[in-house]
């Protein structure tokens, strides 16, 4: 009974019967069978305590000269991690048995420590004449030179199974595909042991497609699973948690219709489908693929969890994006008080709270870590600590974390850095980054972009060359990371004006030019308006995404060029490429610019059927529906958006402000606040200018001063420029003017035209004199203020003013660009420039004017109609 409870693995019901038998007794027999089937016992269950009684009694008993119990006892050391003891008893036995040798040797190969003393053993069993190494040892010892990085050592292991006829059996050839593999040696070394293996096994399909996929060769790990399913092999638990991975990496069409196969093959064998590994395997490719609901099924379906569970669906949620869902599910985990959550857990949770920049959940998860000194003492989730701190603006929480990480590694340098680029913190930057080299770290990649955001951040284009030249003395550019590091220092050149530098560097890559390149090329040429360059760069490209599709849409919609910003639209549809929300914000410009409301619902159209969630794309949709005229459009959809922000408010007073409706803007700026969201620069000047428009002169010197009071804001020029069209609107020209000269900040070009209108308007000459003074000083080539001068002139008869002013625009080679406009009839724009006799139909349109021009010349008899219409 006692065997049959150890040869079952019903260790502990062995041991209590054990000792139940010993107590209650005398006459039970301690024989060697029992004695070694209870040793057996010990060492599965690692308890020391209990074995070295039973050493004991061996000693006593006489039983040691038995070879099973000798070997028991050593198994029993070597499995419990005793082996000091496990060396001192083999010392004694002096055998020549391998399987004695191999027990010692398994032993040692599991402590870093041993590895010396590994090595020295195994040497001596190979030279020895003891006890020669089997297919066992090797199987034991390859693994380790795997984990050391000796693929020397290894390959003499290798010559010693060849010289021995080993090469043959399947366990050395499993161990050496995968000792070749970890080494990196898999396409040549591995798949030579692998096809020198007569008779393989699973084990032997699963070493290799596992080699291949670790070593990232993708294609032939998924053609090698293609060739087991023919062998009359079935693939087993490890088969799947090896290929699925390898099939999410494949094109997603073809990755779901795998993974729904693979997911059928489950199903059907329930010993396999039920298995937590072979779940979690499915589970994170599911995720991994984006099929975020088929994950979730089988999650929910999963008839036991561990932690990897959990961690795999929290962590695909905030790779996917539903970081709302991922925090849901880390409150279910702790509910669920069946696993406390580990630094995996943490890390992704933390990921989550920086992309929702939730201070309060994140700063909760931080004190959940405080309290666990073991999770706190782990650098991963501290250096998510940072980085969580550093995306939610709270630049001292994040660095007062980083003092108190024990154990830096360079990724919290890297993050700190970071931290310090995106708010521009010169000098902590370059303090942090003197200590971290101090400290002896040496720039990754991941530092140098870090950096190089920090110089583009201060447009210091001293410092972007500083960084080039550090990677060109350091290699950088010849690693993995080339492509990254080019791009962003193409970016940096470019963004810190010197597109020169950017194009040496573009054209330098010949062959090897990538599409991050070329946008970010397209980029900074949109950016300093050079046009044709953008074009040119876009014309040369064999392949085009849909980024360098919006790029030159925005080029061409920042150019005034509507109609061929609309061709670039419709033929990037016919390349079969799917518009996102930034193509339609940078098609929305275009319907204000032509003012076609027909264009402008197409695009509100296909938004919604996209799905698109987007509170920018709402906003702009809103903004341009105002600009065209349709201010009961632009407030349905404000009215229908289910969470309103910051932007939404803006857009929807700026429409009310364009369209004089003053009262609305002030009411709806008035809810804002009551609903707790605390006005910007931008919002601000659109209700002032709501004001202006409407003539609430009151209420908007009531906002304006109260900025600082109410909002803890100084005036910006813009507010400036709105009071003064607010006062001059209202007939207050001189305080107006007072105001202007009272200015904190010296006055721009905005508001001294904005006083030279109202001086125009209400015939305040003298005062018109002063402010174009100011104005021709501060804007002297817009031609539109000599325009409103020599008007304000006219209007006075002043002629001398008038010529005194043409003459100057003449001197100045100033000229008024000819007037324009257009309007949409039947979903067709119409466009009309001054002395323009070329629309097809310009005769229709002369004769109806002329005809107009004469009714307009005739008298009303406005009597004579009413007597006729009535009869009097």
């Amino acid at each position: 009974m006692l065997n049959d409870c150890t040869r079952h693995g019903r260790n502990y019901e062995a041991l209590s019967l054990f000792i139940q038998k010993v107590r209650c007794s005398s006459s039970f027999g301690l024989d060697h069978q029992v004695l070694a089937a209870i040793l057996k016992s010990c060492a599965a269950l690692r308890t020391t305590v209990f074995g070295r009684a039973l050493h004991s009694c061996v000693v006593k008993l006489g039983h040691f000269s038995c070879h099973s119990v000798s070997k028991a006892l050593l198994n029993m050391y070597a499995k419990s991690g005793a082996l000091i003891d496990c060396q001192k008893l083999f010392g004694q036995m002096r055998t020549s048995d391998p399987v004695v040798w191999n027990i010692v040797l398994s032993g040692l190969s599991g402590y870093r420590e041993y590895y010396d003393r590994f090595l020295s053993l195994f040497n001596s069993m190979r030279v020895s004449n003891e006890a020669k190494p089997n297919s066992v040892t090797v199987a034991i010892a390859l693994p380790l030179y795997a984990r050391l990085g000796d693929i020397d050592g290894g390959k003499i292991v290798h010559t010693y199974v060849i010289k021995s006829g080993l090469e043959a059996h399947t366990l050395v050839g499993n161990a050496l595909i995968s000792m070749y593999a970890k080494c990196g040696l898999v396409k040549q070394d591995a798949h030579a042991a692998f096809c020198s293996i007569g008779d393989k096994d699973v084990v032997s399909w699963n070493a290799i497609i596992a080699g291949f996929a670790e070593n990232n060769f993708m294609d032939d790990a998924f053609r090698l699973f293609r060739e087991m399913l023919k062998w009359p092999i079935a693939p087993n638990d490890s088969t799947i948690v090896n290929i699925l991975p390898v099939c999410a990496t494949l094109n997603k069409n073809v990755a779901c219709y795998l993974g729904k196969e693979i997911h059928f093959f489950l199903l059907r064998r329930t010993e396999m489908g039920t298995d937590v590994s072979v779940c979690n395997a499915l589970l994170s490719f599911y995720l991994r693929v984006g099929c975020m609901d088929k994950a979730e099924l089988v999650f929910q379906k999963m008839e036991s969890r561990d932690l990897v569970s959990w961690n795999a669906i929290i962590a695909g949620y905030v790779a996917n994006g539903y970081c709302l869902r991922a925090l849901d599910l880390f409150q279910q985990l702790l509910s669920a008080k069946m696993f406390g959550p580990n630094s995996v857990t943490l890390v992704s949770v933390l990921s989550a709270c920086a992309h929702l920049k939730d201070l309060q959940v994140g700063k909760a998860i931080h004190g959940y870590i405080l309290r666990h000194s073991c999770l706190y003492a782990d650098t991963p989730v501290a250096n998510s600590l940072v980085s969580f701190y550093a995306k939610c603006n709270d630049t001292r929480a994040a660095y007062l974390t980083f003092l108190m990480i024990p154990w830096r590694d360079l990724v919290s340098w890297n993050s700190i850095l970071d931290a310090f680029a995106e708010c521009e913190y010169d000098t902590q930057f370059q303090e942090h980054l003197s200590c971290m080299f101090g400290e002896g770290f040496r720039p990754d990649f991941i530092t140098i972009l870090a950096i190089i955001r920090f110089c583009v951040c201060v447009s210091s284009l001293v410092k972007v060359k500083e960084t080039h030249s550090f990677c060109l003395k350091a290699g950088m550019f010849l690693g993995d990371a080339e492509t990254a590091l080019i791009n962003a220092i193409i970016d940096a050149y470019a963004k810190c004006g010197k597109m020169e530098y950017a194009s040496r560097i573009f054209r330098s890559l010949s062959g090897r030019m990538n599409l991050v390149a070329f946008n970010t090329m397209i980029t900074g040429c949109v950016n300093y308006g050079l046009y044709d360059d953008a074009f040119m760069i876009f014309n040369g490209m064999s392949v085009r995404d849909l980024t360098s599709w919006n790029l030159m849409v925005q080029a061409c919609a920042g150019n005034d060029c509507p109609g061929q910003a609309l061709s670039l639209f419709h033929e990037l549809q016919a390349q079969g490429l799917k518009p996102d929300a930034v193509t339609i914000m940078s098609i929305l410009p275009l319907c204000a610019q032509i003012a076609s409301v027909y264009l402008l619902r197409q695009c509100h159209g296909y938004a919604i059927r996209s799905c698109f969630e987007d509170a920018r794309l709402n906003g702009a949709l809103l903004d341009v529906y105002a600009k065209c005229g349709s201010i009961w459009s632009a407030h349905k959809l404000f009215q229908s958006t289910p969470v309103k922000d910051l932007v939404m408010f803006t857009s929807m007073i700026g429409g009310y402000a364009m369209h004089g409706m003053g009262e609305e803007a002030l009411c709806l700026f008035s809810h804002m606040l009551g609903l707790g969201l605390k006005p910007d620069h931008v919002i601000i000047t659109a209700v002032l200018s709501s004001c202006s428009h409407a003539g609430l002169v009151d209420e908007g010197l009531k906002i304006f001063y109260s900025l600082e009071t109410a909002h803890g804001m100084k005036p910006s020029i813009e507010q400036y420029a709105c009071i003064v069209d607010l006062l001059a609107r209202g007939g207050q020209i001189n305080d107006a003017y007072s105001l202007v000269a009272g200015m904190s900040v010296e006055a721009n070009a905005n508001v001294w035209g904005t006083l030279l209108g109202a001086c125009r308007t209400h015939h305040e000459v003298e005062l018109g004199r002063v402010v174009a003074d100011h104005l021709f000083q501060v804007e002297a080539n817009n031609i539109g203020n000599y325009v409103v001068m020599s008007n304000l002139y006219a209007a006075d008869a002043r002629w001398d003013g008038v010529m005194e002013v043409r003459k100057l625009m003449r001197t100045r080679d100033l000229k008024k660009p000819a007037g324009c406009s257009w309007i949409e009839v039947e979903k067709r724009n119409s466009v009309f420039l001054a002395g323009d006799y070329f629309h097809p139909k310009r005769k229709i349109i002369y004769s109806t004017l002329s005809t107009l021009d004469q009714q307009i010349k005739e008298p009303f008899l406005f009597d004579k109609i009413n007597m006729f219409t009535y009869g009097i």
